[in-house]
């Protein structure tokens, strides 16, 4: 940050909208709400000294300079004088955020619903006029400190150098088993652009302090501006129903529906958001308790990736997923692999397995999962 006076810094560290206070997040690192797996990634980058440096001389090289030129000549910049709701709510997410610059903002016209923060030197923010339409303002606020996030963050920086390394790749893809090697960088390039999702979906959060505009926001994305034909926990549901149902079968097309996204499903986007909410970690930060931007530079690249390791560890525990629950049998040293591999690949076991137990009798298994879920006593 600089030296020179902010005057947003006279303002006090909550901001008020009608009904209600928000705080606000002098300093904040983005770590404070980066997923692990992104955080991770990000700290193992930003040790790299001179690593973006090297591409953002590099930018005339990239379709940066066109794009920028594209929306100065055929979009509607937003400012005082044009979409002045959009400016007050981009100065006021970068105001919660305490990110000094605020980034160039376009409307464009495009009836799909999106934005996007791009750009190398200086993040550019993109909302198209179908997002625009579709949600009310406090729902906007939310996706504004979404790409704000992502602007803090750096991912438009690294996401740039990284497809610029993609497309370098391509070029090789000839070298024997170059094919592969290709497929492998994208592939871990697209999970990181979904763990990116949900860190700026935290973001979004953090701007606007209201978990139900976000849930609406995403709803809304999923089906539209039908929001009396809609509830939030129905949606959320669908994320449930979508993580247990099904066979090994199904866990499988799930992988191969993912794979080519570059954002995670709008429920399993929901679920997400709606559990780091109610988390220790979120209560923390709304506390005033995170990490400053000002101590990223002494961040571990070890404690990063022992936390993204310690995060996996921790889904695959609690995910309901046929595959899932297969590794963690495989990794607990369950007998009959074959057998327990046919049964959940066509959905069998269960049925099979209550049809030979004795009347009366439970499932050992079941009943062990219900003492290690069980607390050691009752709730208030």
């Amino acid at each position: 940050m600089s030296e020179s006076h902010d005057p947003r810094d006279d303002r006090v560290s909550t901001e008020k909208l009608p009904g209600r206070t928000r705080r606000r997040f002098p300093d904040i690192s983005s770590r404070a709400y980066e997923h692990p797996a992104d955080r991770s990634a990000l700290v193992a980058l930003r040790k790299l000294s001179g690593f973006d440096t090297v591409f953002k001389s590099l930018s005339g090289l990239l379709p940066e300079r066109s794009l920028r030129l594209l929306f100065l000549s055929d979009s509607v910049r937003v400012s005082d004088e044009q979409f002045a709701h959009l400016n007050a709510m981009l100065r006021d997410a970068c105001y919660i955020l305490d990110l000094e610059k605020v980034p160039s903002m376009y409307v464009t016209m495009d009836p799909q619903p999106n934005a996007m923060c791009i750009g190398m030197d200086a993040p550019i923010i993109v909302v198209t006029t179908g997002l625009v339409e579709l949600l009310d303002e406090e729902e906007m606020r939310a996706v504004i400190g979404h790409e704000v996030g992502h602007a803090l963050s750096g991912h438009s920086v690294y996401r740039t150098i990284l497809l610029f390394l993609t497309n370098l790749a391509l070029r090789v893809a000839w070298i024997p088993l170059g094919n592969l090697a290709v497929l492998a960088i994208i592939t871990a390039l697209r999970e990181w652009f979904r763990k990116s999702e949900l860190s700026a979906d935290r973001a979004g959060l953090l701007v606007g302090q209201d978990v139900q505009a976000s849930m609406r926001g995403l709803m809304k994305i999923a089906g539209g501006n039908h929001l009396h034909e809609m509830n939030v926990d129905a949606f959320l549901k669908q994320a449930d129903e979508y993580e247990a149902a099904g066979d090994l079968r199904d866990s499988v097309l799930k992988i191969l529906n993912v794979l080519p996204r570059s954002h995670p499903f709008t429920t399993v986007r929901a679920a997400e958001l709606r559990r780091w909410a109610a988390s220790r970690d979120f209560q923390r930060l709304m506390d005033g308790h995170y990490p400053k931007r000002t101590a990223d530079k002494d961040a571990s690249v070890s404690d990063a990736f022992r936390d993204t390791a310690n995060h996996y560890s921790e889904s695959m525990k609690r995910s309901k997923d046929p595959l899932m629950g297969l590794i963690r049998d495989i990794t607990n040293g369950a007998g009959d692999v074959g057998g327990r591999l046919r049964d959940r690949f066509t959905g069998s076991g269960s049925a099979q397995a209550t049809a030979e137990r004795p009347p009366g009798t439970q499932d050992p298994e079941s009943t062990s999962d219900q003492d290690e879920d069980r607390p050691e006593a009752p709730q208030p």
